[in-house]
């Protein structure tokens, strides 16, 4: 049985003054949630980046137009060429006189049971997820190892680089080595200031995730969380800005489920 959805959640001033650089933000999932909780919370600038140029554009216009925040900035990307993820953390370098904080929420996903997967469709979906993630926190650290003053990385990782789901092989392997890349990343990144931890959502429902599930498989999983619905974009978000803060400054390494289930 659905219970009522919790109302919307104020800013706190949470990374107030702080620079944000966010991956695969543009369109109404977690991304842009991130930005948009990013500006609520005191952002003082905001670099968006994503594979879809005119989706990007428009996330840019509305993300001014619903916090009032006018720098925000949109910059093309590909997690999955290292071109581009170095171009990207330049650029937002630059343009931001510093990136503070980078959210890692780049990801891809689709259904296939293993024994019908063929290797282009397991590659594409481990080098989006894991290996995307790796570029960025790799070239990021390097910045703010650089750079000197410390910083902050947020992962998006799942519930299902803990627990198993039919079809999920390739993208369930990718967010528990996302999980593993957190931890490990994190106590390097401890000896020059930089936290890394990850969010594990178990489900969000936005316009991508529907493309990769059917409704019947999105009810099965909406059924089998404690409240009877899925999180809402910003709910996982909020858990984002927190990790994102100084309020959860001695933690590193961490894995932090935002999730119901119950089942």
């Amino acid at each position: 049985m659905s219970l009522k959805k919790p109302e919307y959640v104020p800013g706190h001033g949470l990374i107030k003054g702080k620079s944000v650089l966010i991956t695969a933000a543009a369109g109404a999932g977690i991304g842009f949630s991130a930005a948009t909780k990013a500006a609520e919370e005191g952002a003082r600038a905001i670099v968006l980046s994503d594979i879809h140029e005119e989706r990007l554009e428009a996330a840019v216009e509305k993300l001014k137009q619903d916090t009032g925040l006018t720098e925000v900035y949109g910059k093309t990307g590909n997690v999955a060429v290292e071109e581009d993820v170095q171009a990207l953390v330049d650029f937002a370098e630059e343009t931001l006189g510093g990136v503070d904080i980078l959210i890692n929420n780049a990801g891809l996903g689709t259904s296939k049971l293993l024994i019908d997967m063929e290797d282009d469709e397991w590659h594409k979906v481990i080098d989006v997820t894991l290996n995307g993630t790796m570029r960025m926190t790799r070239y990021m650290m390097k910045v703010m190892k650089a750079r000197g003053e410390g910083g902050v990385i947020v992962n998006n990782a799942s519930v299902l680089g803990w627990r198993a789901q039919k079809e999920q092989a390739h993208y369930a392997a990718a967010k528990a080595g996302v999980m593993a890349l957190t931890r490990c990343a994190a106590l390097e990144a401890a000896e020059f200031d930089v936290r890394i931890n990850a969010v594990s959502p178990s489900i969000v429902l936005h316009p991508m995730l529907r493309k990769s599930a059917s409704e019947e498989l999105l009810e099965e999983l909406e059924s089998k969380e404690a409240y009877g619905r899925a999180a809402e974009a910003w709910e996982v978000a909020n858990v984002m800005m927190f990790l994102a803060s100084d309020y959860s400054s001695y933690m590193t390494g961490e894995i932090v489920s935002v999730s119901s289930q119950r089942s």
